[in-house]
């Protein structure tokens, strides 16, 4: 194979830096895992290719050729041809509502990346099927209709009923809106009800769509899965999850007794994905204010270990200033700021990360007039904040955010939404978000997906998106595309920023937990088109082989 955008100055460095390893590891004893004879992208500072990695322990030995990798094995060495596959650094997402997700994993008819309306169809007879008459079937969001390429049209009524006649079916896409078939609607009193957000046909009966203001009314009312399938569930969709890349993720809301959940698996070694929380305290009110507060002062981080610890705090710390980003403009009145500031200089004032919902102009302008007031009192450089989804960030807002020292975490919604945002915004929704500007402005940034609702959940999915320009289906909805490096780059090595995870986490590098996927294809030349269709053969977390394509198991760590 030949060079291609590397230079060989590039190369020559990878090598002495693998040598240099190779060197260290030779005095001591010899690695439990090699990989050789592969493509090892390592994504380290000078985006070194290599070709070989040596594991020992939870940790990456050493990076280089083959040859010098293979010199390194002993007797009880374990190895592995790679066969010339492409080796990248476990995907991180940096914000993501996995606890709340694995409450319903299992229970749901999840579409995520379905580009086939005919096969959601097909999936959504197949569960009515196993769970028999007169129990739910549903999905709560991680699609939307445009992402069909046999049909585009939203679903009816009549539609839903013919695919499961005798179940309520609720297909809710993301919280813009669901569609229901004529048990659910019975099943969920709508003739009774009378809010707007009920959509109703000209004899005045409901039509089974609900707008997105009833959305999480109406999903509410689908009876809870019990308890005892949290586990069951949860630990189904961390297989899922590292199946698809991932291997870290920044987990929004992390309630006490889920998190005492996965703090059992994770001394049973039965966690499979690294979990880093973003914690808060909710204050709906300026009188929950007053409550938070003294909460914030207390609050200790990074207490747990490399595989389920509380890094950050956010992402909703004052409810009134929330915006939505399928509103045209925000609501927020000015003295909502006034109580968003007593919270942030709280955490400002605990010298407290943070990542804080932004997603509108005005918004995002609000929450950077408010920081910079606090700043001036508790400076924030080096706490790093970040403001995340961003979907209408601009060239001053991160001109304000680099002088203020914060982070971008860019989410990358429009894998799903990118119509319905479209449909909302017009023509300003092929800038939302500007991965070009953020790219270009030198930000440290980073991707998230703030799936399971609001989005699919497949990293090479959002790689796609960033690189092409195209949500699920194909459709164009970005103008400002990135290449497929900086990409690579947010997803891996730029994200353990966020956690703080930079010495850990994020690329191939000795001394790094060895976190890496060995891929189906070359991320790096394969046409634009296919990194969607990119899928790990092997996925590694902490040297620790968690999922297997050749065996279609996962296991644990």
């Amino acid at each position: 194979m030949g060079m291609t955008r590397w230079t060989w100055e590039t190369a020559a460095v990878g090598a002495l830096v693998a040598i240099a390893g190779a060197a260290i590891v030779r005095a001591q004893a010899a690695p439990d895992l090699i990989l050789t004879n592969g493509k090892v992208i390592t994504v380290d500072e000078r985006f070194t290719i290599a070709q070989a990695v040596a594991v020992r322990g939870e940790r990456i030995a050493a990076v280089g050729t083959t040859q010098e990798i293979a010199r390194l094995a002993g007797p009880n060495t374990r190895r592995i041809d790679l066969r010339g596959r492409a080796v990248v650094p476990g995907l991180i997402d940096n914000h993501a509502h996995l606890m709340r997700a694995g409450e319903t994993w299992t229970e749901e008819v999840r579409l995520d990346g379905i580009e086939s309306r005919q096969q959601a169809a097909d999936m959504l007879r197949a569960r009515a099927k196993v769970v028999g008459p007169g129990q739910w079937v549903y999905t709560l969001g991680g699609w939307a209709h445009q992402q069909f390429t046999d049909d585009k049209r939203p679903f009816t009524r009549d539609e839903l009923d013919e695919i499961a006649p005798n179940n309520p079916l609720l297909l809710q896409e993301a919280y813009y809106r669901s569609y229901l078939n004529s048990r659910a609607i019975q099943a969920t009193g709508l003739d009774a009800l009378t809010d707007k957000w009920v959509v109703r046909g000209a004899a005045g009966k409901p039509t089974g769509v609900i707008e997105q203001d009833g959305t999480r009314v109406v999903a509410a009312k689908i009876p809870a899965p019990s308890k005892e399938k949290f586990e069951s569930s949860s630990l189904a969709m961390i297989r899922d999850w590292n199946r698809a890349g991932l291997t870290a993720v920044g987990s929004s809301g992390c309630p006490n007794d889920q998190l005492e959940r996965y703090r059992q698996w994770a001394r049973q070694g039965q966690l499979s994905m690294r979990v880093f929380c973003i914690q808060a305290f909710g204050a709906a009110n300026a009188q929950a204010v007053d409550n938070v507060l003294p909460q914030i002062a207390r609050l200790k981080l990074f207490q747990g270990d490399d595989y389920l610890n509380a890094t950050v705090y956010g992402e909703q710390v004052y409810g009134p200033v929330n915006d939505n980003m399928l509103d045209v403009t925000p609501s927020q009145k000015p003295e909502d700021w006034v109580q968003l500031g007593r919270v942030l200089r709280e955490i400002a004032k605990a010298r407290l990360p943070l990542h804080v919902h932004a997603t509108l102009t005005a918004s995002i302008e609000g929450f950077l007039d408010t920081i910079e007031q606090v700043n001036k009192e508790y400076p924030i450089r080096n706490l790093r904040w970040a403001l995340i989804h961003l979907d209408q960030i601009n060239a001053s807002h991160l001109d304000r955010m680099k002088k203020l020292g914060m982070y971008a975490a860019v989410h990358a919604r429009p894998t799903i939404l990118g119509a319905v945002f479209n449909e909302i915004h017009g023509d300003r929704s092929y800038d939302m978000p500007p991965l070009k500007l953020v790219q270009d402005s030198g930000i440290t940034w980073g991707f998230g997906t703030d799936t399971t609702v609001v989005d699919q959940f497949r990293p090479f999915t959002t790689l796609y998106w960033a690189v092409t320009g195209k949500m699920v289906g194909g459709t164009k909805v970005l103008r400002q595309t990135i290449g497929r490096e900086d990409a690579l780059i947010a997803h891996t090595r730029k994200n353990a920023y966020f956690h703080f995870q930079e010495n850990d986490l994020g690329s191939i590098q000795p001394g790094k937990l060895a976190d890496l996927l060995v891929l189906d294809r070359d991320y790096l030349t394969i046409p634009a088109d296919q990194i969607k269709d990119v899928k790990p053969v092997m996925t590694m977390v902490g040297g620790k082989v968690v999922y297997d394509a050749g065996t279609t198991q996962t296991s644990a760590r």
